[in-house]
């Protein structure tokens, strides 16, 4: 959230500092200090403090910054008339320091130009006496401090914000991509076990009254598929830092006969993000190849070097004509994008061929 408070110690601190000063004055005989007023008003300054925080925690409106900022004008200004010590002016350094994080940089200098005028006005015959000058010199100098000192607590504050923002959207999209990643996993998963289900109760129908053992068979699948489906869900909503991509690849594989896997090479050397990436395309292969295309013979081979790592998913099936591609293969692009890979996919009536490279170092 913007706001447009300066560094709430600052008032504070120099409040303290005028009044120890005023005290110390008056107990010395040092001017004339008139202590009743000085301390009156320094406690008018405070309350007025408190009660903006209090009114307006984050941001004060412009109107009431205005009307503020010129009430404790009159009081920085009362108070150096009534401190023999001369140190309550060091208070009128506040007006700059506190518009520029109302108004502005050139409100900011005007009101230093202002204080500066009404400085040189409270002092008479100041260039005549050389501690005078050396006075105005030092509060030129400290009224150029507080509008650097305030310029630098804008920039502090404005990029603090853009962090705050930019945290905001990086956990916006963040929070889409993950969404983005469940919704991907739960269809891989449950598609390809789902599909698996299907044609095992599928067989088991058709041979239920001719061949009852291998209905029986069938059935078992089905049921270990839907075993294996439970299980992956509730992986999907866990971390796959344990991710390891052959034993995933035969698990995935067991039990069906209809699909052979062919593995070369070693993992070592590819990121947990592609080997998974790899893994979820060759369970939407499989699904395609088996919903779509209805192929008898599946190969998935995967071939991992030093270079990239590929996987080629090859069915003797239909082919997928001229169908558009659904969900599933508009997920596995957008995940192997996500790795900085690549996917082709080519279809005939004897069969289909789906290939995923992702290039080692490029997720």
């Amino acid at each position: 959230m913007h706001t447009s408070r300066p560094a709430p110690w600052v008032s504070p601190v120099l409040c303290a500092a005028v009044l120890v000063a005023g005290v110390y004055a008056a107990l010395s005989g040092l001017g004339t200090t008139k202590l009743p007023l000085l301390i009156g008003g320094l406690v008018a300054l405070v309350a007025v403090d408190l009660a903006e925080f209090r009114r307006y925690p984050v941001r004060t409106p412009k109107p009431v910054a205005a009307a503020l900022l010129v009430l404790r004008s009159a009081l920085y200004v009362g108070l150096s008339y009534v401190d023999g010590s001369g140190l309550a002016r060091l208070l009128l350094l506040l007006v700059p320091f506190t518009a520029y994080f109302a108004f502005g940089q050139a409100t900011a200098i005007a009101l230093a130009v202002a204080c500066l005028a009404v400085a040189l006005v409270s002092v008479p015959d100041w260039y005549a006496h050389v501690e005078q000058v050396s006075d105005l010199v030092m509060f030129t100098v400290g009224l150029v401090i507080a509008v650097a000192m305030a310029a630098v607590a804008v920039r502090e504050r404005d990029g603090r914000i853009r962090l705050q923002e930019s945290h905001r959207t990086v956990a916006e999209l963040s929070a889409a991509a993950e969404r983005a990643r469940v919704a991907r996993d739960l269809h891989d998963d449950l598609g390809h076990h789902l599909t698996a289900i299907v044609v095992q109760l599928q067989k088991a129908s058709a041979f239920h009254d001719h061949e009852p053992g291998t209905a029986k068979a069938a059935v078992l699948d089905a049921e270990r598929s839907a075993r294996r489906a439970l299980g992956d869900v509730r992986e999907s909503v866990r971390s796959l830092r344990s991710f390891h991509l052959l034993s995933a690849l035969d698990e995935l594989v067991a039990g069906q006969t209809d699909v052979t896997l062919e593995v070369s090479g070693t993992p070592a050397g590819h990121s947990t993000g592609a080997l998974h990436a790899l893994y979820r395309a060759a369970q939407e292969g499989i699904t395609n190849s088996r919903r779509h295309a209805a192929a008898t013979r599946i190969t998935v081979a995967v071939s991992l070097d030093a270079e990239r790592a590929r996987l080629t998913v090859a069915d003797d099936g239909r082919g997928t004509g001229s169908a558009p591609e659904g969900f599933g293969l508009l997920g596995m692009r957008e995940r192997i994008a996500l790795a900085g890979g690549r996917v082709d996919l080519a279809s005939t009536s004897a069969g289909t061929m789906l290939t995923v490279t992702i290039p080692v170092g490029t997720s």
